[in-house]
């Protein structure tokens, strides 16, 4: 399968044009140097202040809120930081809890590069470090879980825990036989033409996220959140900067492939849909930590914080406590 890994690439992207084609907050009183406020336009969460910083040459929109113990939520492709609303509360009650929009998401600025995950990781340790803290535990679901493992990987002694949710990470072990399974074109779907295929139709292409990855449509991302995503993305030029994150993964894998020289021994959660990445992510991580617990999520496929979240907010709510 990976002999004729360029031939499959391109057939996957051509197959991909054709697919396509055919489908035709509250005012924050933080004074920190790097760090402007601003009152928040929709979707506030009681108790949580809303800010950008300048860090690591982007400019990152986030929320916290909470008092105690540090905690950081990394959203994934076709989300921004909104995704976390439903368990921002539940956390805040015992932890300080940022959510940020990944560079390229959401409010956060888009730059031309640095999307690699390594790079993404070190946007957030910058993050943390403008605001004063110093240990947190690290929480990602899709791109954001693998922003999670490249941050805990690179500052280890920075890191109290690590939950990862649904996908894979690059690089380790069997991944290419992700990579390129055919049913996942869209890793390979970047560039001037998709980028023109997708504009004025973006909610059209974040359906198929949305609905070939859940287990039951009906419980997948709402029809509001949907609205928003995809307004979200389709603004500033936020398609290309989401194309970038699957444009990085040749440089991801080879980098999480070297981080993962070390193990680390913090403790890992891992939840997967068993509709979705089943047992492979968990046996991933078994990989790249000692100390893994892993849970498949029933009946769930990828979209997890959506699907199942009366498993997986207790879920995550305990391990970190």
């Amino acid at each position: 399968m990976i002999v004729a890994k360029t031939a499959i690439v391109q057939v996957g992207r051509f197959l991909a044009l054709i697919a396509f084609a055919a489908a035709g907050c509250h005012q924050n009183s933080l004074h920190h140097s790097g760090i402007s406020s601003r009152t928040a336009r929709t979707n506030s969460v009681p108790g949580f202040n809303d800010a950008f910083a300048n860090v690591n040459g982007v400019r990152l929109h986030y929320r916290i809120g909470g008092k105690g113990s540090a905690v950081v939520l990394l959203h994934g492709y076709t989300e921004t930081g909104h995704m976390w609303n439903p368990i921002m509360p539940l956390l805040a009650e015992h932890h300080t809890v940022i959510v940020p929009d990944l560079r390229g998401a959401g409010e956060s600025s888009r730059p031309e590069s640095g999307y690699d995950k390594k790079n993404m990781a070190v946007d957030i340790h910058a993050l943390l470090a403008l605001l004063g803290i110093d240990r947190a535990a690290i929480v990602g679901h899709d791109i954001g879980l693998m922003v999670a493992y490249a941050y805990a990987a690179q500052f280890p002694q920075a890191t109290e825990r690590v939950v990862l949710m649904d996908a894979f990470l690059p690089g380790i072990g069997d991944w290419k036989n992700v990579w390129l399974m055919r049913d996942l074109w869209h890793f390979h779907f970047y560039g001037e033409t998709p980028l023109a295929l997708v504009k004025g139709r973006e909610r059209i292409y974040f359906e198929h996220f949305w609905n070939d990855f859940a287990a039951d449509n009906n419980k997948s991302v709402s029809e509001a959140d949907r609205n928003l995503y995809s307004m979200a993305y389709a603004r500033d030029d936020g398609m290309r900067a989401g194309f970038e994150y699957f444009r990085a993964f040749e440089q991801d894998a080879r980098d999480l492939a070297a981080l993962a020289t070390k193990k680390l021994d913090m403790p890992f959660l891992v939840l997967t849909g068993e509709k979705a990445s089943g047992t492979f992510l968990i046996d991933q991580a078994k990989l790249v930590a000692t100390n893994v617990t892993g849970t498949v999520v029933k009946g769930s496929g990828h979209w997890l914080m959506e699907e199942s979240p009366q498993t997986v907010i207790p879920a995550i709510v305990d391990f970190l406590k």
